[in-house]
């Protein structure tokens, strides 16, 4: 596999732009048809997308929180499912980055520049909660391991070429060990059947005694052992991918009112876009999604400048800045997905226009964890000045 070696943040602002106006044109009828976007992700790896956050030492771009979220945004405008598939991607580059040895990063940094694409398999089905893990790494006697378990919702492990798998050492403590796709005794499931975000594949990983070398596996527990960005970073990527939904679902209902609808009778205007009150309505919901994209980018300077001087206050600050942010972003896709029939009337609602996919994709997406815990954490920081907790969903 090649791909592009993208030079700096206006480079991949560019190509993203033009990947999303790509890959916008048949979004429709790849949900409609649940046809997975094999040959979209492939123009995704040959563009150099993938590789935008390997450090300049390594021969990337290092590109900001603020353009990584920027790239989010414009993918998620033109597909919502499409652009999920590489949010996992980019959080599990980071934890090599973070914990990597200097050959770990040398190695998979050159696999990222080559193109190759990270998966996950993090969550489980049937434990106690998001962050209780049976999956298990078992070390033996030549300092490999044996990795064991079923993960659910692993939203890219099938078009991957190595999957990023959440496990518990004898330790009792989280490490990721990267596997390879197509390593004996790993099997991915296409079983997603979700509502929404029809073509992530987010189906299951059963993991059968796979042997994983001891230098493919990293200490993920110490990420949150000092101030970490981890959390907000991976946040701030759902965060864009909920306000580009929002924007796609506004710019296709004005569209659609534009050149569509009908006006109502009782106007007695020639066309639904002079309608006072369409055009009242259309006003509120493009508030909601500048308001939306506005913290977005305030949440992506505030993870940057925690980059450049990393404290328990400034990484607060950041996972603050990012909640606030996903907050806006939830209701802004949910609220602008389901007005867009309430704008565009009766003829909107057919199966074969597929217009519902926004909602579908804003209400799937925003169910990934809730935001009234990211309310709670706001508010005890604002009244009481308690720091929010280090985890990787915040």
């Amino acid at each position: 596999m090649t791909a592009h070696v993208i030079a700096d943040d206006a480079e991949a602002l560019a190509a993203a732009a033009a990947l999303a106006d790509e890959f916008r044109a048949g979004a429709a009828e790849r949900d409609r048809e649940r046809r997975l976007p094999t040959v979209e992700l492939a123009r995704l790896s040959a563009s150099g997308l993938l590789a935008v956050t390997v450090p300049a030492q390594h021969g990337g771009a290092d590109v900001s929180a603020l353009t990584l979220a920027e790239i989010f945004r414009l993918l998620g405008s033109a597909d919502g499912s499409l652009a999920q598939i590489p949010q996992s991607h980019f959080v599990y580059a980071g934890v090599i980055r973070r914990q990597g040895s200097e050959e770990q990063q040398k190695f998979f940094h050159a696999e990222l520049l080559a193109g190759r694409r990270f998966g996950n398999a993090q969550s489980e089905a049937g434990t106690r909660h998001v962050q209780d893990l049976r999956t298990r790494l078992t070390p033996q006697p030549d300092g490999s391991h044996l990795l064991t378990g079923v993960k659910h919702y692993c939203t890219g492990a099938l078009f991957a070429d190595w999957i990023p798998v959440l496990a518990l050492a004898e330790d009792d403590r989280p490490h990721v060990a990267y596997v390879p796709r197509d390593a004996d005794g790993l099997t991915v499931i296409d079983d997603w059947d979700g509502m929404g975000q029809r073509t992530t594949a987010s189906g299951t990983v059963r993991l059968d005694a796979v042997t994983v070398p001891a230098d493919r596996v990293l200490p993920h527990h110490l990420t949150f052992q000092g101030p970490q960005l981890h959390g907000a970073t991976a946040q701030l990527l759902h965060a864009a991918i909920d306000v580009g939904i929002a924007q796609g679902a506004l710019a296709e209902a004005a569209e659609f009112v534009r050149t569509k609808s009908r006006p109502w009778f009782e106007s007695g205007l020639d066309t639904a876009a002079e309608d006072p009150l369409l055009i009242q309505r259309f006003g509120e919901l493009a508030l909601l999604e500048r308001a939306s994209r506005a913290l977005l980018r305030e949440a992506a300077r505030a993870v940057d400048r925690a980059r450049g001087h990393l404290t328990d206050e400034s990484a607060a600050e950041a996972s603050l800045a990012v909640a606030a942010a996903k907050v806006s972003a939830a209701e802004a896709a949910v609220t602008v997905g389901g007005a867009l029939f309430e704008v565009s009337g009766t003829r909107s609602a057919l199966d074969a226009l597929n217009l519902h996919r926004h909602w579908r994709d804003a209400r799937t997406h925003t169910l990934h964890d809730p935001t009234r815990w990211k309310i709670q954490h706001i508010g005890r920081y604002v009244l009481n000045g308690t720091l929010p907790p280090r985890h990787g969903l915040l």
